[in-house]
């Protein structure tokens, strides 16, 4: 299981991370640890690549699961508590998004996890996707 955190600011931008990797635009987050539980590894993951606390709880927007890589990710609507936005081992580049940037810089299945965030509609979205594309 994964969780990402879409930090939102004052002017309804989102916060992306440029992965160094794969150079790919998504949200911030990753995998949870063993004895982890779901909110901290929200706030260590966003914490880690974009020098940002984060508040709790957040809102969670929506669920995904990647259906070649069955990995299911939790996606969660952030506030910042704390910090300034940074680069760190795993971000080569951070960026403030609009709704169109999002749709330009993303690939459309981190582009929707996103947007839902952005749109943080109840229910929370259930998507599936192959890794890129939604199915």
């Amino acid at each position: 299981m994964s969780v990402a955190g879409v930090v939102v600011d004052a002017q309804g931008r989102a916060l992306l991370i440029q992965r160094r990797d794969n150079g790919k635009w998504e949200p911030p987050g990753g995998v949870l640890e063993r004895e982890e539980a779901i909110p901290e590894a929200l706030q260590r993951e966003v914490l880690e690549e974009t020098g940002i606390k984060i508040k709790l709880p957040a809102t969670l927007t929506g669920v995904y699961k990647n259906m070649k890589g069955l990995i299911v990710s939790l996606v969660f609507r952030c506030e910042t508590a704390d910090g300034t936005p940074t680069t760190g081992d795993e971000t080569r580049a951070l960026r403030w998004a609009t709704r169109e940037e999002v749709s330009e810089l993303a690939d459309e299945a981190y582009a929707i996890r996103v947007l839902d965030a952005m749109d943080a509609t109840s229910p929370p979205a259930i998507r599936a996707h192959d890794g890129v594309k939604l199915v």
